[in-house]
């Protein structure tokens, strides 16, 4: 498999490899050329534009056969080859190298290729007293090769960043839903604890108690293990509805649920009108907030705090709870402060004056 995606990169260069061959083979074996070096010193010639040409197969794989090509295409130079194709094959190479490896890998064996390519046309330049062609020659085969290994490198380094593009955006991806696994999942979970605890604790005393805690643990489970099957239908590809995004109209059934597990949730001021990505995020910080008093504070009453002013919500959710010993953010807090941000807001933690823990939010009521 790995040899014919090898293969299937490199199908232009066959076309290439013919054509310098081909005009090898006629440039110095159809008649007569421009330089005087005998039959067998041209047929020794294409023979180093031919393996030369072959070289470039392997060129990426192995960086240091490039020194060969350049021996070969300097070794043809020297023998009086004529002026053709041969000029490209140090050109292509590098193109190939610049496309495939970073600069510090080819650079070194460019140099030597160049140098001893060079060589040869020197060689042939004092043999056949064309110094100066052979000096603009080799200016303009350097400038060529320049200019291959820039697009090289070009293309190289757009088609890392499109694939740094790709895997950045599946990164976030796979935050969002661990992110939203833990807000949802997390709060049920939390929820249906607490459920069960006072279940059990009024269990001979209060059956209407019972049946309520348990009437909570049935609808809060539903509601985790849709967000879950949500959430898992992205990884695997299936057929599932997303679940609704949950909103600032959504906060009273996310206080009633707080209540019915032993918080006395206040709300103070009314949710102004903000837009869905606003509103999903102040959503998100107000039921990781409940949670986390539900989970850790051991909390009586929890306040929610919304207000607005020059078109920004402000949202602080205070507890009388135990607080936090110089507390450390976890997923819950680093989760909240990801989407506040993201959506141009501001967002702080920590323990309230006079007890508890406080989290605030400041929102533009548009992102």
């Amino acid at each position: 498999m790995q040899k014919n995606v090898w293969i299937a990169k490199r199908w232009w260069l066959l076309p290439v490899m013919v054509i310098i061959g081909a005009g090898s083979v006629g440039t110095n074996l159809a008649g007569e050329g421009q330089y005087d070096a005998g039959y067998g010193a041209r047929v020794a010639a294409v023979a180093c534009a031919l393996l030369a040409a072959a070289t470039l197969v392997a060129i990426d794989r192995q960086p240091a056969v490039l020194v060969v090509t350049g021996a070969l295409c300097g070794g043809y130079f020297a023998l009086g080859g004529e002026n053709g194709p041969i000029f490209f094959v140090l050109i292509v190479a590098a193109f190939l190298l610049a496309l495939r490896r970073p600069v510090r890998v080819w650079l070194p064996a460019l140099l030597a290729a160049a140098v001893l390519l060079w060589l040869g046309l020197l060689v042939r330049g004092l043999r056949w007293d064309e110094l100066v062609i052979g000096t603009w020659q080799s200016i303009g085969v350097g400038a060529l090769v320049a200019a291959a290994t820039a697009i090289g490198t070009s293309v190289r380094h757009g088609r890392a960043a499109g694939r740094d593009r790709v895997s950045r955006v599946a990164a976030e991806e796979r935050l969002r839903m661990a992110q939203d696994l833990h807000d949802g999942v997390g709060h049920g979970l939390a929820v249906i604890a607490m459920q069960a605890g006072v279940g059990l604790h009024v269990l001979d005393r209060d059956t209407e108690a019972v049946r309520d805690a348990l009437t909570a643990i049935r609808e809060t489970s539903r509601e985790a293990l849709t967000a879950l099957r949500s959430e898992l239908s992205q990884l695997t590809g299936e057929a599932a509805p997303r679940a609704p995004r949950r909103g600032l109209s959504d906060l009273g059934a996310l206080v009633a649920r707080m209540r019915s597990a032993g918080v006395e949730v206040r709300v103070v001021g009314e949710p102004p009108v903000a837009g869905e990505e606003v509103g999903a995020v102040a959503y998100a910080v107000v039921q990781e907030s409940l949670t986390n008093v539900l989970r850790h504070a051991a909390a009586r009453t929890a306040t929610v705090e919304i207000g607005q002013q020059d078109g920004r919500m402000s949202i602080t959710i205070t507890d009388d709870g135990v607080g936090a010993m110089g507390h450390d953010e976890g997923m819950g807090l680093s989760g909240m402060r990801s989407r506040v941000t993201a959506v141009g807001g501001a967002f702080t933690a920590g323990p309230a004056t006079g007890g508890g823990f406080c989290v605030r939010a400041v929102l533009p009521l548009t992102p």
